[in-house]
Formats: structure tokens, sequence, C-alpha cells
């Protein structure tokens, strides 16, 4: 019984997003079997030490110690033995919901509701559109079926006291399929809230940036800050790969000449890896400023994975706002952005050589330059001159665009005369992307 406490304790910590290992799941099973149930505080306390690490975690383990131990019945590490026969008969079942009801045992009711939603398997539940059909599984597991039974047969006796007797149940159905509900209610909570919030997160993930409206920018900004966090654990660590396939004679010859050059510390090639660093272009104006508002989002919150990053935003004229993004208020910041830089007529031509006149030495052999925009440029120079010899001085060139691939040339769009300068060119229109474009380029790093 301990065990299953536990266990279930634990997967409604893996269900909210707390990772927890097998390893921490044993050293959680150690110290419970060290400090008992008994003391709640003290449970909580360890349990908290044991299987959260971060701030995050540790909120998501108290709402949801709160949440589960409210309900589950607290085993003792040690029964007392004159308690011993009453819980083994506790344990055989207190009968069913007519037995539960005629007794009023308010105890027995609360040990039959939670074997009936152990039976009805609630730990599964992950939507709050099945906590009805929780309850109603539940419903048949206490023995509904009996109690539906006894009403009837009261109905067809046609007396008084026959008809007394079946709103009785009627109404004793009632509260129990009520505590049933709110029991499975507590279940979701527990269990199933984490779950939905992952698939909405999806849901939101693969819906086009362009389409999201005021309600959703909250919750895009926690998904973003989440994407950050798993693009920079994959990330954080720069490594310097040995390649055991070949060996660097020089440095082995070097290393063993006082050993009359019998090699006894063999040296192996290693390949040196860039620190990361990104310049971002994006134009601001029209529709392609909500793309670009979520990208900037993104690419700020890898702060610790690429410590170098410029931004120039631009429709007409091209500015740095680097600083201007480099603040709490990151919403309000982008908010500046487009209204100060985003009305002008785009000019993809007068950006370029805005770079090249003032910021033209931030462009070197690590730098990773993204490019965001639909490449319209109101039928000016595109200075494919400049564009070239940008795309010379880089890493890398990536040019993301919101418009697809069909449109790319059409009208005044100049993608297809600048595409043969990038090493990617893609079609963006979500988060889930956006994610994609920048593990790409850090893995370039790695």
């Amino acid at each position: 019984m301990a065990e299953q406490v536990l266990t279930d304790f634990i997967r409604a910590l893996r269900s909210a997003d707390v990772r927890v290992s097998t390893g921490e799941a044993i050293d959680a099973a150690e110290a419970v079997k060290l400090i008992g149930y008994a003391d709640r505080q003290r449970l909580s306390d360890t349990l908290r030490c044991v299987l959260a690490k971060s701030p995050a975690e540790k909120l998501a383990h108290d709402r949801l110690f709160e949440l589960y131990f409210s309900r589950a019945p607290i085993p003792h590490a040690e029964t007392p033995p004159d308690q011993a026969d009453s819980e083994q008969d506790a344990s055989e079942g207190p009968g069913d919901m007519l037995d539960l009801l005629e007794s009023g045992d308010e105890t027995a009711i609360a040990m039959a509701m939670e074997r009936a939603g152990q039976e009805a398997g609630l730990q599964e539940i992950r939507f709050s559109t099945q906590i009805s059909y929780y309850a109603q599984q539940m419903m048949k597991s206490l023995g509904v079926e009996r109690l539906e039974g006894e009403m009837m047969q009261a109905f067809r006796e046609r007396t008084e006291d026959g008809q007394a007797y079946a709103e009785e149940l009627i109404e004793g159905r009632k509260q129990m399929f009520s505590r049933a509900r709110e029991h499975a209610k507590q279940a979701f909570e527990t269990y199933g809230a984490g779950a939905t919030l992952a698939f909405r997160e999806d849901v939101l993930a693969e819906t086009a940036l362009t389409a999201l409206d005021v309600r959703d920018l909250s919750r895009m900004q926690a998904l973003v800050q989440k994407i950050a966090k798993r693009l920079a654990v994959k990330h954080s660590r720069r490594r310097r790969k040995k390649n055991r396939g070949q060996l660097d004679v020089r440095k082995t010859l070097r290393a063993n000449a006082g050993f009359d050059g019998v090699p006894f510390d063999l040296a192996w090639k290693q390949t040196r890896r860039d620190r990361a660093k990104i310049v971002a272009v994006c134009d601001v104006s029209g529709s392609v400023a909500r793309v670009v508002r979520f990208f900037l989002m993104l690419l700020y919150s890898l702060n610790e994975v690429v410590p170098d990053i410029e931004s120039f935003a631009f429709s007409g004229r091209l500015e740095d706002v680097g600083d201007t993004l480099e603040t709490d208020d990151f919403a309000a910041a982008m908010d500046k952005i487009v209204n100060s830089i985003g009305m002008s007529s785009t000019d993809y031509g007068q950006s370029l050589s805005d770079l090249k006149m003032n910021h033209w030495n931030v462009l070197d052999r690590r730098t990773t330059l993204i490019i965001l925009g639909d490449g319209r440029s109101n039928y000016g120079d595109p200075r494919l001159d400049l564009f070239r010899e940008a795309a010379a001085r880089v890493k890398r060139v990536i040019w993301l665009t919101p418009e697809g691939e069909s449109l790319w040339g059409s009208g005044d769009s100049e993608l297809l005369r600048y595409r043969p300068h990038c090493h990617t060119m893609k079609h963006v229109t979500t988060i889930k992307d956006l994610e994609r474009i920048l593990d790409e380029a850090l893995s370039r790093y790695q």
C-alpha cells in the first residue's frame, strides 16, 4: 500500500512536467522508509528535497502534495497490534453502495471511494471532459446496480413507504455520484491538469503565429520559455570532441620525447567549436511583425547558450534594437520597436546599406546571420551585392519567411534572388518552426 501511494504521487509529479528519474524515485522510497508517513510536513519537506530540483518544480510539488495527500490514505510505518484486526476488516471492503448509505460511516465511504477510484483507473485521467465518465465508472464499482434495483422494486410496490424509500435511495445515489464526481475532479487536478496543459501547448506550438489572438499571448510566452529551456539544456555544454580515429602524430611524439619515442601517451586530434553568435535582421512591417515578436522572444531567452546576440529591426531604415530588447518587459519593448520602426515603407536594399555603413563589423566567421522577412521590397533595389558580401563574411546565412514557397518571387518579392546566397531559406509559421531553426543553427556550434 505504501509503495503504491508513493508511486502514484510520482506519477502525478511527472504528469505536471516534474522530471523524476528512476534513481530519484528509489531515493524517495528509501527516504520514506526512514521517516514514515505519519508526519505530513516532514514527509512533504523530504519529498521536495529528493524529487524537486528547480523553483518551478518545488511549486508544482507543493501544489500536488496538498492535492494528493488531502485524499490519499496515509499508511503508517507501524501498525499497533490492537488495530490490526480492524484494518484487516477494512481491507476486505465495507460493502457496496447500499450498505454504505445504510451505515452512514464516513470513513468507510471515503475508503470505498478510494478503492473505486483505483478500480476505475483514475490515475489515467487526462482531460476534464473525462471527469463524468470516471465518476460513472466509480459508481459501477461501488455497486450502483444493486441500489437501482432496490429503487425500482420500491417503485413497483406502489405504496407510500415504497415511494419514500425509493426517493431516499434516489437522494442517496445523487449524493454518492456527487462525491464520486468530486473525487474524479480532484484526481484530474492531481494527474491530468499537467497532461491537459501539455496538450494545449502542443496545439499552440503548431498554430500559425499570425492566427494568435490576445488571449493566446500569455500562454505562448510560457511556451516560449519552456522551449528555450529545452534548447538550453541541449546546447549549453560546449564540447571539445575527440576523434579517436585520428592520431595527432606531432603531439604524440612531443609528449613522449622523454621515453625515447615510445608512445606511452597518445594524443588525438581535437575539433574546436566556435562560441555561438547570432545576428538577427528582422523586418517588423505588416504581418511579419507577429512572427518576429516570438522569434526574438525565443532568441533572447537563450542568452545563457548564445551570449553574443545582435538584433536589428527595419522597415525602411535599419536600427540596432539590442539594448531595447534587453529588458524585463519584453512585450513593451517589442511594441515600442514595431510602433517606431515598423511603420515605414519596406526597403530591404536600404536596410542592407545601413547594415554595411553602421554595423558591418558585427559580421564575422562565427556569426550565424538570420534574416526574418518576406523579402518584399516595394520594387526597390535589393542590393544583392551587399547581401552577397555579407554572406561571404559569416559562418552561415538563414532566411526565414512567413510566406509559402509558392509566393517567393511573385510581385515585389526578391526571395528567389536572395536565395542563392543563403545556406537555408525556410517558410516558418509556428513557434515549432522557429524552435527547429534555432536548434539546427545551434547544432552547428556543438
